[in-house]
Parts: C-alpha cells; structure tokens; sequence
C-alpha cells in the first residue's frame, strides 16, 4: 500500500472512530448534563490537571520515540511497556498519598476518594499502552474503531445508569474506569503483540533521551491548559468550574474531532516523509487548511447560536456557560494550527525546542494570568484568547526554519478561509434575530439556521473555488 492509501485509509477509519465515539461520548453527556449539577462535573474538572500530569508521566514521550523510530523490535516495545506499567504503579501510590492535599487545596474534602479511585486508570492504561503505540505506527486504526466504540457504550451505559439511580459524581469515577478496563481488555485480545521478558537499558535510554524532552513540555502543558479550572476551582464555587469545562469540553467536540482525526495519521505520515522538506511542507499545508477549513465555520456558527445550543442540550441549568464558550471559539480556531506547527519538530525530532518553546509560552501565559486575574473570570478567558494567537506568532518561526513555511505565508493560506466562515457566521446571526421571535423550539431555530449556514457555506467555498473543498472531496471519492 502507497503513503498516499495508507494516509486515506487512516483518515478515514480515524474518522469513524473518532465520530462514532465522540458521538456516543457527546449524547451520553448530554443525559449526564441533565441528571447531575454542574457541581458535580466541576469535581472531576477540578482534578483534570492531576490526571493530566499522570498520564503524561505515564507515557514519558516514549511512545512518540517508538513511533518516530524506523523498524522498532520486540525488545523496544517490551522495554517500554515494563517501564510504563512499573511508572503506573508509582504514579497510583503517588495520586493515593497525594489525594487528601488535594482535597485540601480546594476544601472539597469529597476528593480524597475520588481522586484515590480514578487514579486506577493509570495501572489500566499501562497494560494497553504498547498495543495502542503499535496500531498507530502500523496505520492500524481500524482495529483501534474496533475498540474504542464497544467501550464507550459499555462505559456510557454504566455511567447514565448510576447517575440515574443517585450516584452523583461517583457516576462518573465509574464510567471513566469501566471505559479503560473495556479498552485495554480489548486491545490485549485484538492486537497481536505481547511484551516479552526483556527491558534492554540501552533501548530505554535512547526512547528516554528522546521522550523525556517531550515529557517535560507535556507536563508544562497538561499543568497549563489546566490552570482555569484550578485557579477558578481555588476561589470560585464549583459550580463555576462545572459551567467553564461544560464550554470548554463543547468547544473541543469540533476541534478534537477534527484535530485527533489528522493529527492521529500525520503523525506517522509525517515521520515517513520527514527528510523530504518540500514535500513535507505540501502535505502539512493540506492538513492545516483542511483543518481550519472544517473548524472555523462549525464554531462559529454554534458561538452565535450558542444560547438555544446549550438550553436544548443541557437545559435552563447551564446559560451561564454560554458566554464562556463564545469567547473560547477563537482559541478553538487556532488550536489546530498551533498544534501542526509544533508537530512539524516532533517530527524532526527536535524535542529539545519543543520544550524551550513550552517553557517560553508559559512563561507568557503566567504573565498574562497575573495581568488579567484580578479582573475576574472573563478577564482571564479573553487573556487565553490574546495568548493564543501570540502562541501562533512563536510557533510559526520554527515552520519557517525547518520547513520554509514563514507566519505571513500561514496567515495568507488560513485567513480566507476565516473570514468566509465569519461572514458564515454573521449571515446566520441575522436569520436568527429574524426568526427567534416566531419560534418557540430550540430545536426549529439550530435546525433552520445551522442548515442555512452549512448552504452557505458550500456555496462560497464553490464560488471561489477553494482547493481546500476539492481536496476533501476528492479524498471521500477515493474512499
């Protein structure tokens, strides 16, 4: 099979996993969003940053090492099963001590036990590592669908039934849990690789020498991109941190699906090209505008429909996230062009800058949080924002070294495709004003505008001929 089959058929057996599961996860939200409190959810939200750390702990960059590497053997892939697996250990008893300073922090005392459960997940994840690693290093994602969805559903269905019955927020702890165990089960009966009794130090040494730089700046940033909800967790009720994940989590639906979806294949795809610098701009250039290409216009248009969006979805219960997720939607827009940039030097195996830029833009974000705290929530929300296309201006100058794909060059490839989406975005604001008074559903108003955009959307994009169009549908022809 050509790159070229390997990439499509990666897009699209990522693409169904990931729709069908992120499906399954978004309705079963939305039946959890209605029988539990935003408190609740504000619980889990509240300890995100500490399975953030875990899990990047957990994995110590070595998978990206075993990916990027050319022929991996069964000593590589044992040695770093054995030292996830022993690391998953410690990282529990770690979280287990750990948990009731935790609870303190917040003076929610109710954490200690939860954080002390849901820490299983890293001795489950250890086990089912390696098998994943290698799926996606051999393009295999369709045997990935074939886990990740009977998984969702078991946990999905587990999680709905305790919160239907009273659990509260132990219904999500469980659901968590089941859906581990599920996958990793799975992926031990499906993958045709198990770990032989070997751990080689000079293996482990040169996936580490490699995956620790990765480490640090996945610490950076799981400890960062979580720093919302700690601080909104630490002087805020619950409450408050249960309505700013709700828009995140919402915001991240379009973006994570689109985004894990090419970013899932690229990755090896890249890695195989990576000494070919023209061509690997061409393709990164594709995948970044395909990607904006379907982001942009889907946030927007649910930023201007945002209020019936989340009263039909969440109910009454949940209008004060609404204007949290209209001023993240710009941070969701450039998500996936900053996380392509940085993936152009994991690809050319330049960890080391990739946690000098991490050190650097956090140092920025610490600095902006300090402007913009005292000011309050929303404050710090539009200063998310200001870092956020700051982060693309750093980026982009290490595209422009490594692939001579300068920040001017990037901005005159994304920027039409914006403004149409935002011109998208103010035609469905008006037919909503028009019609909002004479319908009382929800339902009719995200129906009849949301269509009418899509319309409009496909239209433009005709009219001026974006290749951006023609390259995906070409790309479901050839599917």
């Amino acid at each position: 099979m050509s790159l070229k089959q390997k990439a499509l058929s990666g897009v699209f057996w990522t693409a169904l996993q990931q729709f069908s599961t992120q499906g399954i996860n978004f309705f079963v939200s939305i039946i959890l969003a209605r029988l539990l409190l935003p408190s609740e959810f504000g619980l889990i939200a509240m300890i995100a940053v500490f399975m953030g750390i875990g899990a990047v702990l957990l994995n110590a960059g070595l998978g990206s090492s075993l990916i990027r590497t050319d022929n991996p053997t069964q000593e590589d892939y044992s040695t770093v099963f054995f030292f996830n697996l022993i690391g998953s250990v410690l990282m529990y008893g770690i979280m287990f001590l750990a948990a009731p300073f935790v609870a303190d922090f917040y003076q929610e005392q109710e954490l200690t036990l939860i954080i002390r459960w849901y820490s299983i997940i890293f001795i489950i994840n250890a086990f089912a590592l390696i098998q994943t690693t290698r799926l996606t290093k051999l393009l295999d994602f369709k045997t990935q669908m074939r886990v990740s969805i009977p998984s969702t559903i078991f946990g999905g269905l587990i999680g709905v039934s305790m919160a239907y019955t009273g659990y509260g927020v132990w219904s999500l702890v469980v659901m968590a849990i089941t859906q581990a165990f599920a996958s990793a089960i799975q992926l031990w009966l499906y993958s045709k690789w198990k770990p032989s009794w070997v751990f080689s130090k000079k293996k482990f040494i040169y996936h580490f020498n490699y995956g620790y730089k990765l480490t640090l700046s996945g610490l950076i940033e799981a400890i960062f991109s979580n720093a919302y909800a700690i601080i909104i967790g630490k002087f805020f009720a619950p409450a408050q941190v249960g309505f700013f994940n709700r828009a995140n989590s919402l915001m991240k639906l379009p973006v994570g699906n689109v985004g894990i979806i090419l970013n899932k294949v690229t990755f090896p795809l890249f890695a195989e090209i990576k000494n070919d610098d023209i061509r690997l701009k061409s393709v990164y250039k594709k995948v970044m505008q395909m990607s904006v290409f379907l982001v942009a216009p889907i946030l927007i248009t649910m930023a201007v429909l945002a209020e019936p969006l989340f009263r039909f979805l969440f109910t009454d219960k949940w209008l004060p996230a609404v204007p949290y997720f209209q001023i993240l939607v710009s941070i969701g827009i450039m998500y996936p062009i900053n996380a392509y940039n940085l993936n152009i030097l994991r690809v050319k195996g330049r960890s080391d800058i990739v946690l000098k830029l991490q050190i650097i833009k956090k140092v920025l974000f610490l600095i902006i949080i300090i402007i913009t705290f005292q000011y309050g929530i929303y404050a710090l929300l539009f200063g998310n924002v200001i870092q956020s296309f700051l982060v693309f201006f750093i980026n982009t100058y290490y595209s422009d070294k490594f692939i001579n794909y300068n920040v001017w060059e990037q901005i005159k490839d994304m920027i039409p495709i914006i403004l149409v989406a935002v011109f998208i975005g103010v035609l469905v604001f008006y037919l909503d004003v028009l019609i909002k008074g004479k319908l009382n559903s929800d339902f009719l108003r995200l129906l009849i505008c949301s269509s009418f955009g899509i319309i409009c959307y496909i239209l433009i994009t005709l009219l001026f001929r974006f290749n951006t169009l023609f390259e995906l549908i070409n790309l479901f022809k050839k599917k």
